[in-house]
């Protein structure tokens, strides 16, 4: 695999533009090449305003999820190219895989990378998985994430290997917490980590895509779950997330947690019981 290095991070807003003009063009099969950045950091306020937004405290690590916003404008440089077989515009995020080996650090220099690969049919549509790699001088790996993104109506071959087991936290029938999704946390997040996909951010776009309106980036909900339990899981972890079905902005969500042995389980659901989000936290 070929690897493609930038000078600087790709601009969102210009990515968003390119993504309208390609939503209808596409190869047949995924780029193959890395895009590699070197000499990136993280930002104080940056990860301030994220904080503030997602419900991690101010001033403590950097969180887990946090990196994410280093690699998605990679990502997204990636899925506007030309040749990328599935249109960016209303990609849902259907999971999360994040593994850690310790807590990045505001300042220290990155090297980011991201490809793509597993391009499969979905049930209803088409999905594929963007995988982020952060390391820190010495080749570790000391962030990798791995992301499915999910397109209705798109068409791709079946996968040759099976995905990993999604995650099947054991939470009881007790939430633990109540929570009042606002209205506008779309727009929140949107301003923190760039992501404007309008199935987030606009009623009419979202219903566009087949969604039932806007909904909760999962990106968002995620952290949310993981500020819930911050102190009570090691930095070294994996922090592996589904996100089950839309949480509509506004409403009401529950929270569902129970400790592990060696982690943490979380659910997010509905009055109901729907489930939105499965978590589960272990040890790296």
């Amino acid at each position: 695999m070929a690897t493609e290095t930038l000078d600087a991070p790709p601009s969102l807003g210009a990515l968003y533009g390119r993504a309208l003009l390609t939503a209808r063009s596409g190869g047949h099969a995924l780029p193959d090449r890395t895009l590699e950045l070197a000499g990136a950091t993280i930002d104080a306020d940056a990860v301030a305003d994220y904080a503030h937004v997602c419900g991690f405290r101010v001033g403590g690590d950097v969180p887990p999820t946090y990196p994410h916003m280093l690699a998605f404008p990679l990502q997204m440089r990636l899925m506007t190219d030309r040749e990328f077989p599935l249109p960016a515009p209303g990609m849902v995020h259907l999971r999360n895989v994040i593994t850690q080996r310790r807590s990045l650090e505001v300042g220290e220099p990155l090297r980011l990378a991201v490809h793509a690969e597993r391009l499969v049919a979905h049930p209803k549509g088409a999905q594929v998985d963007l995988v982020s790699t952060i390391d820190t001088g010495d080749g570790s790996g000391t962030w990798r994430s791995r992301s499915t993104y999910f397109v209705r109506g798109a068409s791709a071959d079946d996968a040759v290997d099976a995905a990993p087991p999604e995650p099947a936290p054991a939470v009881g029938d007790r939430p633990h917490a109540v929570w009042t999704v606002p209205g506008d946390i779309g727009r929140r997040y949107a301003s923190v980590s760039g992501d404007v996909n309008p199935i987030h951010i606009n009623s009419l776009a979202a219903k566009a895509f087949g969604m039932p309106g806007t909904i909760a980036h999962g990106m968002w909900s995620k952290a949310r779950v993981l500020a819930a339990l911050s102190g009570r899981y090691d930095p070294a972890s994996t922090v592996d997330a589904v996100f089950r079905s839309p949480l509509r902005t506004p409403s009401t969500a529950y929270l569902y947690t129970a400790a592990t042995k060696d982690g943490w389980d979380a659910a997010l659901r509905s009055k109901k019981g729907k489930d939105h989000l499965l978590l589960t936290v272990r040890p790296a």
